[in-house]
């Protein structure tokens, strides 16, 4: 094992520490975007959950402290479901019959941004910010990736 990474370390050339390290540093590219969306959320600001199957609204809630809890069902498509739980200021997709499960594992969501995708039932749990006003503090369209 030694004697492999010697063989690869002395095989590199100057331009490959370079590459390496501009990729990894563009790896972090991603984590910054969403950091400067999150810092352009203000205080008074309304934090929306929206549930979409097959990209149709299906579900919207205001996540804050006033919010209750809630639970309910949502079936995609026959022999499909969902359980969606609100608790305050979070949201999750408590339990489900997808093979993967990856919604589930997904966890509580709150922060503007943040998604929990279930695809097999094409159903999308997402969280953005809002104005008093109700205008969206952010579009998709705003976020812009140098290259």
């Amino acid at each position: 094992m030694v004697n492999k990474m010697k063989y690869h370390l002395r095989n590199m050339k100057p331009m490959d520490v370079v590459i390496i390290v501009i990729l990894l540093l563009g790896s972090f590219i991603p984590h910054i975007v969403y950091g400067m969306q999150l810092s352009r959320v203000d205080a008074d600001a309304r934090i929306i959950a929206t549930v979409k199957i097959s990209g149709e609204e299906v579900y919207q809630v205001e996540l804050s402290e006033d919010t209750g809890r809630e639970e309910f069902t949502l079936e995609p498509a026959e022999g499909q479901y969902n359980i969606i739980e609100v608790d305050g200021t979070r949201i999750r997709n408590k339990e489900d019959n997808s093979p993967d499960q990856l919604g589930v594992r997904r966890g509580w969501i709150s922060k503007p941004g943040e998604t929990a995708v279930v695809l097999p039932h094409k159903l999308i749990i997402e969280v953005h910010a809002e104005s008093p006003e109700g205008e969206e503090l952010y579009e998709e369209d705003d976020v812009i990736i140098p290259m």
